[in-house]
């Protein structure tokens, strides 16, 4: 492995590993699964883990075969999530930004 894919490789492992972390402490620490915001930034954060771990696997275990064409499918699934989830942030925020605030205060 050259330089780039090095760097690439412990990036993606970085990611992987932090949003492992994210994750749990998300889950043991809130209650995410009783909001939309909640599930969302779940499902984000593991999906975003997720790819990480994917560049890892196929660069190191499986770059070549039935089980790589597997795991390509499962990363296009995946972006597809990820392309979803920010859809539903951005009408989260949206949704968010209509609530009326009620008078001013004073």
């Amino acid at each position: 492995m050259d330089a780039a894919q090095i760097s690439n490789v412990a990036g993606s492992a970085l990611i992987a590993a932090t949003a492992a972390v994210a994750a749990t402490v998300y889950h043991v620490k809130a209650r995410w699964w009783r909001s939309a915001w909640g599930w969302n930034v779940m499902c984000f954060t593991v999906a975003v883990g997720l790819l990480g771990l994917y560049t890892v696997v196929v660069t190191l275990v499986w770059p070549s075969g039935p089980v790589t064409s597997v795991l390509r499918v499962a990363r296009a699934v995946l972006l597809v999530a990820l392309a979803g989830l920010m859809v539903q942030r951005t009408r989260l925020v949206i949704a968010a930004q209509r609530k009326d605030p009620g008078p001013p205060p004073g």
